[in-house]
């Protein structure tokens, strides 16, 4: 048998497809994302239907006598930033609301306003946002102006200071020009006294003149903080992007956030993503998956053309060109934990019978001694069965007197040695017979399949995985984690084992959720839909028998138990 579990190299549009299949496990979390990313794509497409937005633009400038002298150009002074700062302060929109006087609050204005600045230009564009085409033209225009108010109260209010002060320096001094004018009056010219007086007169005079001129030249300023260019007229159209863009848009983002999640999901999954990962994980190939549902039934290969059936029957054929299975036909099927316990048991009846089915001689050794029940739901007849059981000299009870014959419809028939409550599990699971009895299928034509119970949950399958060699793990890839998978192989072939292969099932669903699955119907003719069995109850230190005696168990812990501090 080839090692199917080994990828080819460089089949990367092979692992793409494997990957999106993967994502596609998650439906819910995709379809979660596409419905938020539509329910906010109309919610934006509704609420923005009714928004309709203005521009009304102003060329920024500063105060100066002489607006065609180059040299007191307003880019030379007029910080961009600064003034779109002014243009959203709430002074401006407080002016621009009393401008309008029709009850529209500063702090909507504020709200609805957005100011921006074209590259390399003195413009501030004002957009105003409102319920209606003229409302939001009469608010840009109305902010421009209260932009242009406040910036031109601002320049004349500096203004007005430094003439103020400039006025407080005059005052005196012309009081002090006066003084020595008078002075210079009494005195007689010519003399060196009134030459001194003289040139103080003249250089008072002097600086009274420099302050008037800066007082003049302060008081001829064009005091406009700017001009409107551009007077906002209503829009024509909303200005929201309609609502089938805005469903288009919500449903690409919800695509995209519900991959994303989908995606975080996966990674940090701890199940099998794959029946590759199940194949990397045991080392060894995937021999068949079963159809949904198929876990359930107990022996379908009666049902002649089903796909469950062909399924178990190409396991069969797989199995038999194995040349580790076909140099001593002992298989032994062990399921990954006890949610796979009844597909285990299905998969151990139907390759039974596919077996039965080749003209081999099968007996199907039920190893469960813990919660056994086999015999009771299949159809079984104390007849001559083909298979011989050796004396009992351990005195365990187990195996019976005889195997019974199951009847398995158009496959034929195979013998079943049922499992029975003993009082100590694991000397009946290493006794001399058992061995001698599983040793039986060396014999030409003959086949032994050995069903134990989960191997995480007891050490059963690894008391027996010595005889057998073969073992084929049964798992769930929704209730299984890769790391358990790599722990199974490892117990198995650390006992002497070989794992031929893995079967896989997919129930849809956690194992908790299908507690409460409804019984079946009847039995059928051949013994392939009956009632499920009971629960296996949670492995017990001991287990007591009818008598009152104590039962010997094998258990095995589990990290987690450790952890929580299980001190059974």
């Amino acid at each position: 048998m080839t090692d199917s579990h080994v990828s080819p190299a460089g089949d990367e549009p092979e692992l793409l497809r494997d990957q999106f299949r993967q994502l596609l496990r998650y439906r819910w979390l995709i379809g979660g994302g596409i419905g938020i990313g539509l329910i906010g794509g109309a919610y934006l497409g509704i609420t923005s239907a009714d928004s309709y937005a203005a521009n009304s633009d102003i060329v920024v400038r500063t105060p100066t006598t002489n607006p065609f002298d180059s040299s007191t150009a307003p880019d030379k002074s007029v910080n961009m930033n600064t003034e779109r700062q002014t243009a959203l302060s709430s002074n401006v929109a407080q002016i621009a609301a009393k401008k309008l006087k029709d009850g529209t609050s500063a702090r909507t204005l504020k709200k609805g306003l957005q100011v921006t600045t074209p590259p390399q230009s003195l413009t501030l564009r004002f957009t105003y946002t409102a319920d209606s085409p003229e409302a939001a033209a009469r608010g840009a225009n109305a902010l421009a102006d209260a932009y242009l108010s406040a910036s031109e109260k601002k320049w004349s209010d500096l203004r007005d200071s430094m003439v103020a002060r400039l006025k407080r320096q005059i005052d005196p001094l012309g009081k002090q020009q006066n003084e020595l004018a008078q002075q210079l009056d009494a005195m007689t010219k010519g003399t060196s006294a009134y030459d001194a007086q003289q040139t103080a007169n003249v250089n008072l005079k002097s600086r009274i003149s420099t302050l008037q001129n800066q007082r003049d030249t302060l008081m001829g300023l064009d005091m406009a903080a700017g001009s409107v260019t551009q007077e906002a007229t209503p829009p024509t159209g909303s200005d929201g992007l309609g609502l089938v863009i805005s469903l288009a848009l919500g449903g690409a983002f919800g695509i995209a956030f519900g991959l994303l999640a989908a995606w975080v999901r996966l990674v940090f999954d701890p199940s099998p993503r794959s029946t590759g990962d199940v194949a990397r994980a045991v080392r060894a190939p995937v021999l068949g998956s079963l159809p949904r549902g198929a876990a359930k039934g107990l022996l379908a290969v009666d049902q002649t053309g089903s796909r469950t059936a062909e399924e178990y029957r190409s396991i069969a054929f797989r199995l038999a060109y194995d040349a580790r299975f076909a140099d001593r036909r002992r298989l032994l099927v062990v399921a990954a934990r006890d949610a796979s316990a009844q597909a285990a048991t299905s998969v151990a009846t139907n390759l039974a019978a596919s077996f039965a089915e080749t003209g081999k001689d099968v007996l199907l050794v039920e190893a469960d001694l813990r919660a056994p029940g086999l015999s009771a739901r299949l159809h079984t007849t104390a007849g001559r069965p083909g298979w011989s059981l050796p004396a009992d000299t351990d005195d365990n009870g187990w195996p019976g007197t005889r195997p019974l014959t199951v009847d398995a419809g158009e496959a034929g028939s195979f013998d079943l040695v049922a499992g029975q409550r003993v009082r100590n599990v694991a000397r009946a699971l290493t006794s001399t017979r058992t061995t001698q009895l599983i040793e039986d299928a060396d014999e030409s034509g003959s086949t032994v399949v050995v069903l134990a119970p989960p191997v995480l949950s007891y050490a059963d399958a690894l008391a027996l995985v010595d005889r057998v060699d073969g073992v084929v793990i049964v798992c769930d890839l929704r209730s299984v984690h890769r790391t358990e998978l790599v722990r199974i192989r490892e117990l198995i072939v650390g006992a002497g084992g070989t794992v031929l292969g893995a079967v896989t099932h997919d129930e849809g669903g956690h194992p908790a959720r299908d507690k409460g699955a409804a019984k079946g119907s009847g039995r059928r003719a051949a013994g392939s839909e009956l009632p499920p069995p009971a629960p296996r109850p949670a492995p017990p230190v001991e287990q007591r028998l009818g008598d009152g005696t104590e039962t010997v168990t094998l258990r095995q812990l589990r990290p987690e138990d450790l952890r929580t501090g299980d001190k059974r």
